[in-house]
This record gives structure tokens, sequence and C-alpha cells, in this order.
């Protein structure tokens, strides 16, 4: 009873599932929230009509509160992009929802995972770092930011099988 009572107070039950081409417009607006260059809506339009490209959305109740969404090849993947609506974050959704994606292209044959994060990230790279990544290169000034600043990538790895 008090499991029920703290999800319908917190808005409802966390589901992380497929996204679907009707998801596109408000997952470009999380993206566009969460990134200094944000992806537009015909970008996920196009993401998500790939065959090589798996898009998982996030939601709480009935809102999407974020996704992730991850390119493959052959058994390797990278991941793109993670987000979370910022009013829904420091609750372990995020961990739920890479948890559930890397089992997904686990699932597709995926061997192992790379993906790219800002240095100065701390929220991601102890997300990423506990959920089995590490760092395996860095790309020096590789995030432009829209101040002009440049700054550093992590390239991390994670081995599924």
């Amino acid at each position: 009873m008090m499991r029920w009572f703290s999800d319908w107070w917190r808005g409802g039950t966390a589901a992380v599932e497929p996204a679907a081409a009707r998801d596109a417009a408000r997952l470009a607006q999380l993206h566009g929230a969460s990134f200094a260059h944000g992806w537009g809506e015909s970008e996920f339009e196009a993401m998500l009509s790939e065959r090589n490209t798996l898009v998982h959305r996030l939601r709480v109740g009935r809102k999407i509160v974020g996704f992730a969404v991850s390119r493959i090849g052959a058994d390797e993947a990278e991941i793109l992009s993670v987000a979370i609506d910022q009013a829904h974050r420091g609750r372990g959704l995020s961990r739920t929802l890479l948890m559930t994606h890397l089992g997904h292209l686990a699932g597709r044959g995926v061997r192992t995972i790379f993906l790219e994060v800002e240095e100065n990230n701390q929220p991601a790279r102890r997300l990423y770092e506990r959920a089995g990544f590490v760092v395996v290169g860095r790309r020096e000034r590789y995030y432009k930011q829209p101040n002009g600043e440049q700054l550093n990538a992590l390239l991390m790895r994670r081995d599924l099988s």
C-alpha cells in the first residue's frame, strides 16, 4: 500500500519502453533542455526510423521524462545520448533507464558499449562509472559551448559479455 501511495505521490510508476515516432517532439524538447546543442524533432524522427538505432523512453505516469539513444554496429554500440527531465533527476531513474537500455543492447548481441561524456559532468560520470563503464580515452576541446568555451570529453567503455 505504501509503495502505491509513494508512486502516486511522485506522479506514477516509472517505465522504460521503446520510443516511437510520436515521441520525437518530446524527446527533442528533453534533449534541448539538457544539452547546449539540442537535437531537433526531425533528427529524432530519423533515428527512430533507423534499424541500427535503439531508442528507449522513460515514462513516469503518462509523461515522458527521459530517454536513451544508442547506435549499433555489429557487436558494438555507442550511446549517443541519455537525458532526464530536470524535475525528475536525483531519484535513480537514470540508472533504471540506463540498465534497461543496456539489457536490450545485450539482447541484440552487443558485446561492447562506448560513450562520450563531458569531463566536468560529475553526475553523468558517476552514473556511468556505477554502471561499469571505465575511461579509455580523452578528447580535448570536444564539446563546444554556446559561449565559445570548449570542454573535454572522456571516452568510456563497458563490456557486456
